[in-house]
């Protein structure tokens, strides 16, 4: 069997704003297997620069080492624990090489466009105008759910804009999320969260840095807003220590991606360890191309999830290749309307 590693740039559509930085670009790598020029399996491996816990130089190098060892049968997952973001892009083309079809990995009824799954609509940080023209578009198209990235600009300003929104609508008729992406000082974010759970938010996601135990212990006991393991899980990668973060921290919730976390199974850990201790979670994409995202939305149909969930349809790219996904009124659906455009 051929494999073939394809590095792709993703390009934004216009720069999407968090508090750490504008993206304008997303790198991502491509896995096609092939046999006698027939495609047999589709991945992807979707490296998050500045984020991923394998983000390292020789990211290159070592996914070719890991696709040898692949080709050779002599892969195994945990030797490549901490690289998450290989573990993914493997364990993904296993399970398209084994499916029916390349891209029917996780067979289901929303799969066949039967059900469909409630998702949040996601406004990236910009002033103040381009998050009110994102608010009232989410709106429009139907959400009764959506996240705001919070934390880049003024805090007074960001309250008074998610104020002005909660005016508009009642708890019972929109949920609102805030993400903070790590941007609050510890001994500021109290009363950050304090002023915010005013508003009767959902949630804040990361409300300060990762690596912060104590702090954000501290944080989750007292907290008057339920609060939401984000980047805090990225760079956790045995059972034994994803254990030990749970009950070091007892969030609330976790958020989970599982293109930043090793992949379905890896995942599948944290879910099962929350579900003993009582941790809400969902799921949620981290900017992969519609290959990842396609098979994220599929696992995520098989599970007993609840609530809204993180995903999308890849629609921030501009060289996107064509997908299945599809958004009406709030809720991600699988369509098979076209085939799949790989000449991208």
């Amino acid at each position: 069997m051929e494999l073939k590693i394809v590095q792709y740039h993703l390009n934004f559509k216009q720069p999407g704003g968090t508090s750490r930085g504008i993206l304008h670009q997303k790198e991502t790598y491509f896995l096609w297997a092939s046999e006698n020029g027939q495609l047999v399996g589709v991945s992807e491996c979707p490296l998050f620069r500045g984020l991923s816990a394998d983000d390292s130089p020789d990211f290159e190098s070592k996914l070719q080492e890991a696709c040898a060892e692949w080709q050779s049968q002599n892969f195994h997952s945990l030797n490549w624990i901490d690289y998450p973001s290989i573990r993914f892009g493997i364990e993904l083309l296993d399970q398209s090489i084994v499916a029916k079809h390349p891209f029917d990995v996780f067979p289901s009824a929303f799969v066949d466009g039967q059900t469909k799954i409630p998702i949040n609509g996601l406004i990236w940080m910009g002033d103040l105008d381009f998050m009110q023209t994102q608010i009232d578009s989410k709106l429009e198209q139907g959400f009764n759910c959506i996240k705001l990235k919070i934390g880049a600009l003024d805090f007074d300003a960001e309250w008074a804009l998610i104020h002005k929104l909660r005016k508009r609508y009642a708890p019972e008729d929109l949920i609102i999320r805030v993400d903070a992406n790590g941007a609050f000082a510890p001994e500021e974010a109290f009363n950050k969260m304090d002023r915010l759970s005013k508003l009767k938010l959902h949630s804040i996601e990361q409300p300060i840095q990762s690596n912060q135990w104590e702090a954000m212990e501290r944080l989750c006991r007292k907290t008057p807003l339920a609060i939401a393991l984000d980047e805090e899980l990225i760079e956790v990668h045995s059972l034994e220590d994803k254990k030990e973060l749970l009950q070091a921290i007892r969030p609330q919730y976790i958020i989970l991606k599982p293109g930043l976390l090793g992949g379905f199974s890896a995942t599948q850990e944290w879910i099962d360890l929350a579900e003993k201790q009582s941790i809400g979670w969902w799921i949620t994409s981290a900017l992969e191309s519609n290959i990842g995202l396609n098979a994220i939305a599929q696992w995520t149909s098989i599970l007993d999830y609840r609530g809204h969930q993180g995903l999308g349809t890849g629609g921030l790219f501009t060289n996107n290749p064509d997908g299945f996904l599809t958004v009406k009124n709030g809720y991600l659906e699988h369509r098979k309307l076209t085939p799949w455009n790989l000449n991208t």
